[in-house]
């Protein structure tokens, strides 16, 4: 009797087990378990070890893609679109597949999809070959295909990847966007001042360096900087870089980031707009995941690496609780993870069936706080930026010209 290898779907999680059964179909009734329930099946060999030439060039070529492909992000929005359009036309997955393949110009991309060919080409399911290029296929599409790809709504659930990823990268889009005007002027303004502070002040330290204590501190202060930028200027720009590469090392410390966003979302104003756009992410996938056939406890534990960090903790909290037997409102509500409208939404959707489609409506009404966001950005945030700004610049002119003022009254 063959071996399978098959990744089965608990309450408790999605577990990788090993079963003896006469074919495929059998796999299911063997482990007592849905059908539905069953995401992936993989025949082994008689000694349960992998010894398929086929099977380790497959793996060789997974390896070599993930290598290659390193921080290059692979075209993922571009290639559930691709996909979707070649299946609706008919043509088989292995042909699809091989067709994107060709026309791809990336050589880490074509690695990628080698990897995927070459799994395919062994019997094994599109589900299972991409989770085998990581680099490359997060978990939430490999659900995805997992759910449809048995019953040929392959291309209708890529196509709704596709357009999912697609308000995901509209959504960064528009927040980058927003964000260029605060980040030019603090260029520009810091630009102002290091002029200030190491080329101009050095010269005002040489003349009026014999004032002494006669001056205010805070330009006895600016002085010694800048009688100690103008004798040792590498030095000081050493220093300057050395903070700059401080700064950015703790940024990409990703517990930092962390705290950082988490305060970001106790911000007045700023807060509550950042907090509805994740619960918006969060909605959609668990909608594209739950009308693709994913269960909901299966879809929550997947959607935890794909909401914004702070939020993680409470969605592992909604997933214990429906484990217990709960309600998906109840759960979402008890956790913060609800707003008004969603809750309602959900309740009825709980009632009609159709959950999917109801959390999908309450991320289209929560679109509009993207818009709020940017005008927020527009109307406080870059003000405020100038006016930091200009006090910043016209406080190092004012206690740089202070003691020329007090010089000439004493010769007056």
């Amino acid at each position: 009797m063959p071996s399978y290898q098959a990744r089965v779907f608990y309450p408790d999680g999605v577990k990788t087990q090993r079963v003896d059964a006469p074919d495929r179909q059998s796999v299911a009734a063997v482990l007592g378990v849905a059908p539905q329930h069953v995401l992936a099946v993989e025949e082994l060999s008689a000694d349960a070890t992998d010894l398929n030439p086929g099977r380790q060039g497959a793996g060789m070529l997974g390896r070599k893609a993930g290598q290659k492909l390193g921080r290059k992000r692979f075209p993922l929005q571009l290639f559930s679109q691709e996909l979707a359009v070649l299946l609706d036309a008919g043509i088989s997955l292995l042909e699809a597949l091989t067709t994107l393949r060709e026309k791809e110009a990336s050589e880490p991309v074509r690695a990628a999809l080698d990897g995927v060919i070459a799994n395919i080409e062994q019997g094994r399911p599109l589900s299972v070959a991409m989770r085998e290029q990581p680099q490359a296929f997060d978990e939430l599409v490999c659900a995805i295909v997992a759910a449809n790809e048995r019953t040929g709504q392959l291309s209708a659930a890529l196509a709704q990847h596709a357009k999912y990823l697609a308000w995901v990268e509209s959504l960064r889009a528009r927040l980058i966007a927003a964000c260029v005007y605060p980040v030019m002027l603090l260029a520009v303004g810091s630009a102002v001042i290091l002029f200030l502070l190491l080329f101009v002040l050095p010269r005002f330290a040489g003349i009026l360096d014999g004032l002494g204590n006669d001056l205010p501190w805070a330009s006895r202060v600016l002085i010694r900087f800048g009688q100690t930028a103008g004798s040792q200027p590498l030095a000081v720009v050493f220093g300057l870089g050395l903070l700059a590469l401080g700064c950015v090392g703790l940024w990409r410390h990703p517990g930092l980031r962390e705290r950082v966003q988490a305060s970001m979302w106790t911000l007045p104003g700023l807060g509550p707009r950042l907090r509805v756009l994740a619960l918006a992410r969060l909605y959609r996938s668990l909608a594209m995941l739950l009308a693709s056939g994913v269960p909901v406890l299966a879809s929550l534990r997947i959607v935890q690496d794909v909401v914004a960090a702070p939020w993680r903790p409470a969605v592992a909290a909604a997933a214990a609780q429906i484990e217990r037997g709960e309600r998906l409102s109840e759960a979402l509500e008890a956790h913060d993870l609800a707003t008004p409208v969603a809750r309602r939404m959900v309740r009825v959707g709980e009632r009609s069936g159709e959950v999917a489609a109801m959390l999908e409506r309450a991320a289209a009404f929560h679109d509009e706080e993207a818009v709020r966001l940017t005008e927020l950005l527009t109307r406080a945030i870059n003000p405020a930026l100038m006016l930091i700004m200009g006090v910043l610049i016209g406080g190092i002119i004012v206690l740089m010209y202070l003691p020329i003022f007090q010089l000439v009254e004493q010769v007056q």
